[in-house]
């Protein structure tokens, strides 16, 4: 019988705790290193509450097939959709400025340039960078705001 070497990036040695850490430690470049390709999260897209759609900005809401989450915050992400690739802003968390009673995490994508009935399809996510933290804003204008400046920092990094 022939074994196989360890296998380390960067010096440390690869293993499924290791991608595991860096995934919920939100080191994503970490993890895709590791994994020789980014981080993925597949879903079925749901129906929410259409809050996105009313604010301007529609997002694909997902039930996860995975149970290994990043943390909480906003994320540049690419989704695939019938083997096309769109990119988009990712929301991981509770929503707090519109939803201060959820208890329960919610994926959302918000897919750039993007009018389509998804539900019931299939998409994986592919993290590709941290944007910010989850926060809880004033009011949904000063949410709005934000999240027109995430869509500009999505579209530049998908330029790129």
């Amino acid at each position: 019988m022939i074994g196989i070497p360890p296998v380390t990036v960067n010096g440390e040695l690869v293993s499924s705790t290791t991608i595991r850490r860096a995934i919920e430690s939100g080191d994503l470049q970490k993890a895709a290193a590791m994994l020789g390709r980014e981080y993925t999260i597949l879903g079925t897209v749901v129906r929410g509450d259409d809050l996105g759609k009313k604010i301007g900005f529609p997002t694909a809401n997902l039930s996860a097939h995975n149970e290994q989450f990043p943390p909480n915050g906003v994320y540049f992400a690419e989704a695939k959709l019938d083997g096309v690739v769109y990119p988009g802003v990712v929301n991981l968390g509770y929503r707090p400025t519109v939803s201060s009673s959820n208890t329960e995490r919610i994926l959302e994508i918000h897919l750039l340039d993007f009018d389509r009935d998804i539900y019931g399809k299939d998409l994986e996510l592919r993290f590709i960078r941290y944007l910010r933290p989850e926060k809880k804003f004033e009011n949904v204008d000063a949410l709005v705001h934000q999240i027109e400046r995430d869509v500009q920092q999505a579209r530049e990094l998908s330029a790129a």
